[in-house]
Parts: structure tokens; sequence; C-alpha cells
């Protein structure tokens, strides 16, 4: 068990619809993360960026881009995140994938289509919430839309991270901001948010605000909207003790059934 988790998050553009140069530019950026981290976290669909021509990108689980980030989390000794376009079954996920450096993978399919967008027409929706444990922390790992529903999101496993990944458009941006502090203030846990920045195919425009943000909701990071930029934050488990045994307010959370 690691008293401390460091994190690092890279907010950066995505090549539309090309999985390859995103490799390329991700494997870039990653090894300009010159300290040793022990969490690297890529936007939603990194890939490819927030697309619905899955015909054209979807992947496979043994596909270029998941082998990619086994052999990223190999070779940097840490994990990797980020969400991708699968395909399995006959049916299309917007799958977030957990890599750790032994190569083994834990998988959470986003459980919010955004139907705005028709996020719901063209992908399956998941239903399990998915629980980390990775180097004695509990990380509990949600993709963009998620973060409106606080339900899904609410912290009865105990954990110690909530995790997104995003493509959340800059016109909707104050709300990705204030939700990502009130997740964090409700569940008494991190959060990591990961946004992209620059414009898509389908010319929306991001401006990233990735942040972490401690149990009282306060900001850890300082990374600047629209650019691309990689920073490393570190979570301390004895924040997280401090406060919750101070306050206590966990103890008192309403009682939810999911359908």
């Amino acid at each position: 068990m690691q008293d401390q988790l460091k994190v690092a998050l890279i907010q950066s553009d995505l090549v539309w619809e090309n999985p390859k140069q995103n490799r390329k530019n991700f494997s870039e950026k990653i090894e300009s993360i010159l300290k040793a981290v022990d969490v690297i976290v890529l936007p939603e669909m990194f890939a490819t960026g927030f697309t619905m021509k899955v015909e054209t990108v979807a992947e496979t689980m043994d596909g270029k881009t998941v082998t990619w980030m086994q052999e990223q989390a190999q070779k940097t000794g840490a994990a990797i995140v980020g969400s991708l376009i699968i395909s399995e079954n006959n049916s299309y996920y917007n799958r977030l994938l957990f890599v750790d450096p032994s190569g083994s993978i834990t998988a959470y399919d986003k459980r919010h289509t955004f139907a705005l967008a028709g996020e719901d027409k063209v992908y399956s929706a998941g239903k399990e919430k998915v629980i980390i444990n990775y180097k004695g922390w509990k990380i509990c790992p949600l993709v963009c839309y998620d973060l409106r529903f606080p339900v899904w999101a609410r912290n009865i496993e105990n954990y110690d991270v909530l995790l997104y990944v995003a493509n959340w458009p800059k016109p909707r941006i104050f709300a990705w901001d204030t939700l990502l502090k009130a997740r964090a203030i409700e569940n008494m846990s991190y959060v990591v948010g990961v946004n992209r920045v620059g414009l898509d195919g389908m010319q929306n425009e991001y401006s990233g605000n990735s942040a972490v943000y401690d149990v009282l909701g306060n900001a850890i990071t300082a990374i600047k909207p629209n650019r691309e930029q990689v920073e490393v934050a570190v979570l301390d488990r004895s924040h997280i003790n401090f406060y919750r045994n101070k306050l206590k307010f966990l103890a008192d959370k309403d009682e939810f059934t999911l359908k």
C-alpha cells in the first residue's frame, strides 16, 4: 500500500478519427513525463475524438490501441487510463480501459451515453460500476456524461479516487468545473478530471479545464485552459483519512437502489 499516488494528467488536442496519429502524439507526451508516476490519464476517446462514425475507427480488445496501451504501461511502469471505441459482440462501446504495467486490463463501459449527440443510438450503455484496486488505492473510473449523475458516482464502496475522462465542450465547461468539485466534496474523495482541448471534426470546441480536486473541493493542480499540457498531481492518503475521520460525512449518506 502506497501513502501517495502520483497521477499524470495529459490534456491534449486530438486528431479527428486518426488512431495512428493520436497514438504517436500521446507516445511523445508520455515520454515527456520525466518523473516516475503511478497513473497516466488520457481523455475520453483519445484515439479518435468523440465520433459516431464507429464503422471506420472502432477497434477490438486485441487491436492496435489496446496493445499500444499495454506497451506504454510496461515501458513507463505506470497504469495507462483512457477510453476508446470498442467493437464487441456486434455492439459498440465507449470503453474506459485501465491498463496496469503487467498488461492486465480493467474495463468500464460508459453508463450514461450522451443522447444530445446521439451517442445512445450508436453505443451500448454499460451496466456495471467498477472499482479498481491499484497499489492500495481504490479508484472509481467514469466517463464524461457520467459526471452529471451523482447517484451513480455515490461513494458506497469507500473509494479513494473518482476519475473522469472526457470530451466536455467549452460552451458547458462551467458545469464541468462545478460538478467535478461537487463530486469531490460530496464523496470525500479525490476527483481527477481529464478533458481534451481544440476543435473536433464536428467543429465542437474544447477548453480542457482538466483538474484534480481534494476531498474538500480544493483544486491541487494549475492546468491552463485552451492548451495542451501535462501535469503531475500527488494524492496523499493522510489527507483522505484526516478529513474523513474528522468530519465523518460519509457515515450519514442516504441509501439508493439503482435500476
